[in-house]
């Protein structure tokens, strides 16, 4: 078995902070308590403020009591250098990370290796800076104004103090609804920015403040591709050898299982003991989906203990609050699909305060895009924001030239994949191998002809655990596949896939209203839960329907994005059955949310 090595860090979810302000201004202290409460949102996070007047530093920062981490600023022996860090490093350098600070300055910062964020505070230049990793997913949400440089790891901070940003930006909410996330490091919110990853912003106790970067995604685009002999073995040698960062507090871990490749490379190269790493899967209520079936077999294989977590009644009866708590917590980037979420994270939590998944492994390893322009409807909006969708696919193609690659590691994970991990690291701390620096710059230097093969994952898999490897996927993949009967199976499971699609957020308005009539008959049981354990468009439209109709329309006025009657009638054309409108729904309660509890409510 891999050996788990030692790391350190303040977990999630964050750090709060306000440079440059007025000093003296006796409205600080408040100011500061204010923006840190708002982001305590369980039992088991804690908070803390440390303020310098003289120095004019004013730093926040929740974190989760259940992780075994130092809690606070930690500072060199002269007392004149800290650092406040959030987030977890796996590099085993962030020990010494004041010291390598003091030789080298800012470079220091790229030994880092993690999604983090942090303050270096240096009383001997007289400066603070701020910092996060290269990926920019510890996310942090900034303003500069008159009263100084307000910073927060979530947006609603910022709201509480600064009245003056409580309206949502319209060109970044028709990105929302384009892309599913807003672009170019701005965020839903007038006037707020997203620090760019791999920042290093050196704020001076004069007023100055420079913007730099301690790493380039150059460096790992200019890298030459290897051979495919040479990828696949250096594939074998980095993830068998990067993994063992992410197996600490093995007491305190537990694998998120699918039926898919990517936990099932964690699963193979972990090596576990028999009954050492417990496995749990998300499951519905029609019937067992393929990736609880496959991975209660692969778990089982392996001697774990397997639990499944049920999406079911419980899960419908609370999803109203649920949902409002969703778009609270995610500043309004998570729509309310991720209620889903966040009640299956609840679940899991006692299991386990850590959550080891495969997330990001397609997206890195296979090139996976996850993102793109929705086909939508204009005729629900007004002619201005129906202009400013227009725009929004405009600028995304200007975000997706270049490499693909890039695109996904430094634009899809941390604009759009934030916001299902901001729902996951309110109620645990998330850890994924697939976003180590060490892994993702091996990436950039796959053959082409593998860049997007599911085959060099098969391999490691084989390499890692031959048992585990002759399993097939929930597409039907497997390292040694018989040539007829593989076949066969990976048609059906696309079949099904693209049926369950079809019957749940894929019905055309024709088949919504025929299914409608015969709804007595369930012939939902026939097609979904086979692939997913959540099904939206007939949950709107029955279990959910009060719930939608009260989320959409009695809690006030309607977006000013839709035109006159539109609301209503999207709302009563679903639930009714006369039309499918489960990606529209979502949106619109989250516009409806995010107004009344981020806006409204600060």
């Amino acid at each position: 078995m891999l050996r788990a090595s030692r790391s350190a860090g303040l977990p999630m979810p964050g750090l709060t902070g306000i440079f440059h302000a007025p000093s003296p201004d006796p409205a600080l202290s408040s100011s500061l308590d204010r923006m840190t409460q708002r982001m305590v949102h369980e039992p088991f996070h804690a908070s803390d403020t440390y303020t310098n007047p003289e120095h004019r530093i004013h730093l926040g920062w929740v974190w989760d009591t259940a992780m075994p981490a130092h809690a606070g600023l930690r500072w060199n022996d002269r007392k004149d250098l800290g650092l406040l860090f959030t987030g977890e490093d796996v590099s085993g350098t962030l020990e010494t990370l004041l010291s390598r600070y003091e030789r080298v300055g800012i470079p220091a910062l790229a030994d880092l290796n993690g999604c983090f964020a942090g303050v270096l505070i240096d009383l001997r230049a007289g400066k603070q800076i701020l910092f996060n990793d290269r990926f920019g997913l510890s996310r942090i949400s900034w303003h500069q104004g008159p009263t100084g440089v307000h910073v927060a790891s979530e947006a609603k901070s910022l709201l509480a103090v600064l009245p003056q940003l409580r309206s949502v930006d319209p060109r970044g909410l028709a990105e929302f609804y384009s892309v599913g996330c807003v672009l170019q490091d701005r965020s839903l919110f007038t006037d707020v920015s997203l620090l760019p990853g791999a920042s290093a912003w050196t704020f001076h106790r004069d007023g100055r403040l420079e913007k730099s970067r301690y790493f380039d995604p150059k460096e790992w685009e200019e890298q030459r591709p290897l051979d495919v002999a040479t990828y696949t073995d250096r594939l074998t040698e980095t993830f068998s050898r990067i993994l063992p960062r992410y197996l600490r507090s093995p007491d305190q871990l537990a694998l998120s299982m699918t039926g898919g490749l990517d936990s099932r490379m964690v699963l193979a190269w972990a090596q576990p003991k028999p009954g050492t790493l417990p496995c749990y899967t998300f499951g519905g209520t029609y019937r067992d989906c393929a990736d609880l079936t496959l991975a209660r077999k692969l778990a089982h294989a392996t001697g774990q203990r397997h639990t499944t977590l049920p999406i079911g009644s419980t899960f419908l009866a609370e999803f109203a609050a649920l949902a409002e708590k969703t778009v609270y917590l995610s500043d309004g980037t998570m729509d309310v699909s991720g209620a889903v979420e966040l009640f299956a994270n609840r679940q899991a939590r006692p299991l386990a305060p850590i959550r080891l998944t495969g997330n990001y492994g397609s997206e890195i390893l296979r090139s996976n895009v996850a993102f793109r322009p929705a086909k939508l409807d204009l005729k629900w909006f007004t002619p201005e924001f129906a202009r400013l969708i227009d725009l929004a696919k405009e600028t995304y193609q200007t975000e997706a030239a270049g490499n693909r690659l890039s695109l996904i590691s430094f634009k899809q994970v941390p604009w759009h994949h934030y916001a299902r991990r901001s729902i996951e690291m309110s109620q645990l701390t998330p850890r994924s191998p697939f976003l180590d620096n060490d892994l993702v710059a091996l990436a950039y230097q796959a053959p082409p002809e593998l860049a997007t093969s599911a085959q060099p994952i098969l391999n490691l898999i084989q390499r890692g655990n031959p048992t585990l490897a002759a399993v097939p996927s929930d597409r039907a993949l497997r390292s040694k596949p018989s040539a007829l009967l593989d076949p066969l199976a990976h048609a059906w499971q696309e079949f099904t896939a693209k049926a369950e699609y079809a019957y749940d957020y894929g019905m055309p308005p024709w088949l919504a209203r025929a299914d409608h009539a015969v709804s007595a008959l369930h012939l939902e049981r026939l097609f979904l839960g086979r692939h997913k354990f959540y099904h939206f468009r007939v949950w709107y439209r029955d279990a959910l329907r009060n719930a939608v109709r009260t989320l959409a329309l009695e809690q006030g006025q309607s977006p000013s994005c839709y035109r006159d009657g539109s609301v209503k009638q999207l709302v009563e054309d679903h639930t009714s059955g006369r039309a499918n409108h489960t990606l529209e729904l979502h949106k619109l309660l989250t516009v409806q949310l995010t107004e009344r509890l981020l806006v409204q409510a600060s």
